[in-house]
């Protein structure tokens, strides 16, 4: 083959000449090529006269390599031989090899997908190198130094779905390093003159820092969004249950992942939402650069176009000149106006409320103008029902106040009838307020935004600008705050596109009851009491049937304190509908996470205020942390958008802004609130001294324009003091918040939120931990630092199971309503793998069956799934305790309901011979109980009788601890598996001889004390059985059994002792022993294969004849006579039944006091349980192959199992 051949070589990357020199390549390779270290053997083409080579084919093994160049010799090498050059010989390889790779990718992926050669080596090398399994997707990768100590390690980056990865192979020193994105504590970007331009990566135990990154924001904002995907992992299930179509760029970039590209778009995704207030299923479809022509100021104004599925938004490129939302559902006409000079490719955009949007300057405007009538076409047609009164309510006549809701469906039937307008025009009894000065002012303001609305249009259409801002900062006149409050919440969005949705809801939820329904009727009095509107069942009810709504419309949710404050606001100033989706944007989208259980948004936002003072207020920040004032204060300010700390009249100002701003808004204000008690604040002496100047300030912030009532407020009466209050003015409070605050921008804002929502779960996780160790830690062995290890691999492994697991099934478990102690729960599989990694009992094959068995004894409801206390409680009974507790638990493994029926055929009948005992103790117990209890009702006895007889119940409920007498005998089957499981359990053990030889000689002793045992045992029960045919029920008979039963027993004891000492003195024997004798010493004999012998009873013809197993001699049993599939009695069968058959002695049984008592006389056995075990080098081992264990699939671990 003499040419051809020479075309290809097989190199061996790593072995190639000296040490040294394979060092070198090898460090290269990785640095400046990510396939080294996967494939340490590659197939090159390289002619004779080029410096250049082409790697053709690569393999982990010379096996794997082989093939490869077999391959090549049957179907490419033949083919060379036709070309004439070399040059076309390099290019027909290079072509048949990416024809191959193309058409392999073609066959394993989608169409749509179009993952590169290069990023599908990549995913390879990492799933390969780290042991990750094939669900673990790839994000994407980079080229980075990793420095350990002050020696950057060049290598590679991997970020996955679930990981941060990265791997450096330098002079022949690796570096690996996986980390959970679950556990990063902290991301940061930052520049020092140790580290140049750096990524710092913190966690609970170590801080990483990577560099010399081609483009670190990509990288960095990467990282952001997969730690955040991860956080919201750990506060709810959602994250885990979404699998969102997200929108493909039309032109696929090359070596970036499908998840990078779908990454993107879901943060470009959010971003847009955000920014317009859009519903959360909004997904963008794309955006242009262009200008918009402004009537108003007659002015083409540069930004960008935003066009999905629902609407065309427009943001200018100045942040406050113009906004534009336009929805579809209000479009008429799309069309391409006539080009000209002044207006290049302009776009007419014309809609129902007769008004017409000119964009200009647009690069694609054909392909555009396509796209929206795709849309178009989309959109619904029909007018959902109640667009027509859209707006027109506000210019109703005032006498038409009480009436139904706008439905043909009456969901207020039986109750009382609710209002269609907002709640404070029913109750305003000042009337001689809208006819005086603030009448006046009132009317002057409401004339201002008539002019805004004709000059900038009114509805979602209008424009949005600068002096939009500027009318709501003066405050909403009563009129027009509901109409505005759902234009700039988007609320309106929601609620007209989803008809008659809030009516079914209501009719849903109307008569059912749960935990929020008990808190919602609890807190509906407590809601701004001082209102009138609040002091009568219409408004009640009002509150009752939005909350109700909320609560089963999210269930995540559900109820949290403050929203009955915030939302009966709301319905002062819109009905109930409008109230509804009000709620909905607040709790959904412009703060989130704020109502959950643990109130985490608004802790989010918290940490962010701590920011910005230390920012803004240095010297301020450090006084208000040494108090520890803003943790306090800020909960009750955000979650109530002040509603509950200022007068209703002045915090309804700043729910106006807050709508139109966002939490921007409430944290510059914050600030202000701060600043201006600086001086006070900074000579405070305590936490209460500073609350005190803050409530006092907060109390009398008014508002002299408002028409409406004073309303009493609740908070000022407990905080006045002596000198005469100083009023401060809302609209001054807001304007100073702007002049010194205005400068914080809403992207900022997301960005520290994202670190802080890094900090605020993460704390709360480590809440949680320490609950649930405080929990456990009175009842279990181990240590606070051994169960706080142990909790954060049960942990890992429930969240494991999530991402991981073939279905999601794990991540609907966690119920965050629950105690912290019952959030994460295993099912059996999750077990099986930390029992195999963290037991000192090892089994070898037959640790998944044990591991099996202590599951069912643990889980004692029976659902299939065990808590954190049920598993430490079961590790503690095998690392702590003394011998008799350590062999309790073996015992107990062995007995139902451990013991699975399929593993034992007799196992039924030793159940219900088991439950038959504890059915009469239990039957002894409750006896008494009901007699005591008779006692009383007869005796009508005084209240001391009646305590002394609630102390003996109360004493008789209490668990009493388990004593070795409590547990039920052991049938012989059951002694057999025990006897399987301690013979595997001490393979691999340095002294397995010995521990072998002390099994055997145990065994022996327990099967004879068995026989003879059984023997005793037999004539009480016959005794007991004459009795009762004589006489009816005696008691006495019943208790004479276990009686004699015990004395037999310790007799028994000593009888086969005896026996082992010395064979020779039989006369002290029973017939039955001899023969037992007798038959030890022939089987003795036999040979070393089989030394248990099964005699069947055809074998034995007598009637006093011994047990059909033969017995095990002192010292006969070698440990290579056991291996895995060795049955100690009986032969091997494809059943049960087969291999037991007739062999079963049901009258057979050992009790706990024998076991232990036998197993004292081995010191080797008394060492190998009372041998302490380091179960944190446990832990830290089963980290190391966690992912490699986990890389294993469930076939694979169910044949192990098996």
């Amino acid at each position: 083959k003499g040419e051809e051949v020479a075309c290809f070589l097989i190199r061996n990357e790593i072995w190639m000449s000296t040490v040294q020199t394979g060092l070198l390549v090898g460090t290269l390779d990785v640095v400046l090529d990510s396939s080294a270290r996967v494939a340490p053997y590659r197939i090159l083409h390289q002619t004779q006269d080029s410096q250049v080579y082409w790697a053709v084919a690569c393999g982990s093994s010379r096996k794997e390599i082989t093939k490869h160049w077999e391959w090549l010799e049957n179907n490419l090498l033949q083919t060379l031989s036709i070309f004439d050059n070399e040059e076309d010989i390099t290019t027909f390889v290079k072509g048949k090899i990416h024809g191959i790779i193309a058409e392999e990718n073609k066959n394993e992926q989608p169409q749509s997908e179009e993952d590169p050669g290069k990023f599908k080596e990549a995913e390879l090398k990492m799933r390969k190198q780290f042991g990750m399994p094939e669900v673990e997707k790839l994000v994407n990768y980079y080229s980075c130094s990793y420095w350990k100590g002050r020696v950057p390690r060049q290598g590679w980056l991997y970020l996955t779905v679930n990981h941060l990865c990265f791997y450096s192979f330098l002079l022949g020193k690796e570096v690996t390093l996986v980390i959970q994105w679950v556990d990063v504590t902290q991301l940061e970007k930052n520049a020092t003159l140790l580290f140049p331009e750096c990524i710092k990566v913190s966690t609970r135990d170590s801080e990483l820092y990577f560099s010399m990154f081609l483009n670190i924001n990509e990288t960095f904002k990467l990282m952001e969004q997969l730690a955040n995907i991860a956080m919201r992992q750990l506060l709810d299930n959602e994250s885990f249950l979404q699998d969102k179509s997200l929108p493909k760029p039309r032109r696929p970039l090359k070596n970036i992942s499908a998840l990078k590209r779908d990454l993107d778009a879901r943060a470009k995704n959010e971003c847009y939402r955000a920014t317009f207030r859009l519903p959360k299923d909004e997904c963008l479809d794309g955006h242009t650069d262009c200008t918009l022509w402004t009537p108003f100021n007659k002015m083409h104004i540069p930004g960008q176009m935003f066009v999905s599925n629902n609407y065309i938004c427009f943001a200018s490129r100045a942040e406050e000149a113009c906004h534009l939302i336009i929805p579809l559902r209000e479009v008429t006409i799309v069309e391409k106006a006539d080009s000209s000079s002044v207006l290049p490719s302009p776009l007419s955009i014309s809609t129902k409320s007769k008004m017409t949007f000119f964009f200009a300057n647009l690069k694609d405007r054909d392909f555009l103008v396509q796209r929206i009538s795709d849309f178009l076409q989309r959109t619904p047609s029909k007018k959902p029902c109640g667009i027509d009164k859209e707006w027109k309510w506000n210019a109703a006549d005032p006498s038409m106040l009480v009436t139904n809701i706008h439905r043909s469906v009456s969901f207020c039937a039986g109750q009382v009838p609710t209002a269609s307008q907002g709640l404070l025009k029913l109750f305003r009894r000042n009337s001689e307020e809208l006819s005086g000065p603030k009448g006046a002012k009132e009317k002057m303001k409401e004339e201002s935004w008539n002019i805004h609305f004709f000059e900038y249009g009114r509805g979602m259409c209008m424009y949005r600008t600068a002096k939009t801002r500027e009318l709501v900062q003066k405050g909403i006149p009563e009129n027009l705050r509901g109409e505005l409050w759902l234009l700039f919440s988007g609320a309106w969005n929601e609620m007209v596109t989803h008809p008659g949705y809030y009516a079914d809801l209501v009719e849903k939820s109307m008569g059912r009851y749960n935990l929020a329904t008990e808190e919602i009727e609890r807190d509906l009095h407590r809601s701004m009491p001082e209102h009138p509107a609040f002091q009568n069942e219409l408004g009640i009810a009002a509150l009752r049937r939005v909350l109700t709504a909320y609560a089963f419309r999210n269930p995540t949710i559900g109820y949290c304190q403050a929203m009955n404050i915030v939302t009966s606001v709301l319905l002062l100033y819109c009905n109930e509908e409008e109230a509804f989706w009000l709620l909905v944007a607040l709790c959904e989208r412009m703060l989130p996470d704020y109502y959950n259980t643990r109130v985490v948004g608004a802790l989010v936002d918290q940490g962010i205020f701590e920011e910005l003072t230390r920012e803004y207020l240095p010297q301020l920040s450090e006084k208000m942390q040494d108090l520890g004032v803003i943790s306090t204060i800020s909960l009750s300010w955000f979650l109530t958008l002040f509603l509950s700390v200022m007068p209703f009249e002045s915090a309804v100002v700043i729910v106006d802004c807050f709508f139109y701003e966002g939490i921007k808004f409430i944290l510059q204000v914050s600030l202000a609130i701060l600043d201006a008690n600086m001086e006070k604040l900074l000579q405070c002496c305590d936490e209460g001294e500073a609350m005190t100047i803050l409530g006092r300030y907060l109390d009398n912030v008014v508002n002299r324009q408002s028409v409406s009532p004073p309303i009493p407020h609740l908070h000022a009466l407990l905080t006045s003091g002596d000198d005469p209050p100083l009023e401060i003015d809302i609209f001054e409070l807001i304007k100073t918040s702007y002049e010194k605050f205005g400068n914080l921008k809403a992207d900022d804002i997301e960005q520290m939120r994202f670190k802080q929502r890094l900090k605020v779960i993460q704390s709360l996780e480590d809440t949680a931990k320490k609950s649930v160790v405080r929990a456990v830690s009175g009842d279990i062995g181990f240590t606070m630092e051994e169960l706080e290890e142990l909790y954060v691999v049960f942990k890992a492994k429930y969240l494991m199971s999530c991402y991981w697991g073939n279905n999601r099934a794990a991540a609907a478990r966690r119920d965050q309503s629950l105690p912290y102690l019952e959030q994460y729960r295993i099912d059996m599989e999750q077990f099986k793998e930390l029992f195999i990694s963290l037991t000192p009992w090892a089994c070898g094959a037959h640790t998944p069956v044990l591991a099996g068995r202590l599951f069912r004894l643990l889980d004692e409801n029976r659902d299939s799934l065990i808590n954190f206390k049920e598993f430490v409680t079961g590790m503690s009974g095998m690392y702590h305790g003394d011998l008799t507790e350590k062999l309790k638990v073996l015992y107990k493994l062995h007995l139902p309901p451990a013991l699975n029926p399929e593993e034992t055929e007799s196992a039924l009948e030793a159940t219900s011979y088991f439950t038959e005992d504890v059915t009469t103790e239990g039957n002894a117990t409750l006896l008494p109980l009901s007699l005591s209890w008779t006692g009383v009702a007869e005796k009508g006895t005084s209240p001391q009788d009646y305590r002394y007889y609630l102390r003996m119940w109360a004493k008789e409920k209490e668990n009493k601890k388990e004593t070795i007498k409590d547990l039920p005998k052991m049938s012989q089957e059951q002694f057999i598996e025990l006897c399987k499981t301690l013979y595997n359990m001490f393979s691999e053990d340095p002294v397995e001889q010995e521990l072998y030889h002390a099994i055997a000689t145990v065994a022996s002793l327990l099967l004879r004390i068995g026989e003879v045992g059984k023997k005793f045992s037999n004539r009480p029960t016959r005794k007991s059985e004459d009795c009762k045919a004589n006489s009816a029920q005696d008691p006495v008979s019943e208790e004479e059994s276990p009686t004699s039963e015990q004395s037999q027993n310790s007799a028994v004891e000593q009888q086969p002792q005896a026996d082992h000492e010395d064979k020779g003195s039989v006369d002290a024997q029973p017939e039955k022993t001899q023969q037992e004798n007798q038959t030890l010493g022939d089987g003795s004999g036999e040979g070393q294969g089989s030394p248990l012998q099964l005699l069947s009873d055809d074998e034995t013809k007598d009637d006093m004849s011994m047990s059909s197993y033969s017995m095990v001699s002192t010292g006969s049993l070698q440990c290579e006579d056991i291996a895995d599939d060795t049955v100690l009695v009986g032969c091997e069968g494809s059943s049960a039944a087969a291999r037991y058959g007739s062999t079963i002695d049901t009258d057979w049984s050992i009790s706990f006091e024998q076991i232990l008592a036998s197993m004292l006389t081995e010191t080797a056995l008394v060492n190998y349980f009372e041998k302490k075990v380091n179960i944190l080098q446990k832990i830290k081992d089963q980290k190391k192959v966690e992912r490699q264990f986990s890389s294993s699939s469930d076939y694979e671990l169910s044949s192990v199992s098996g």
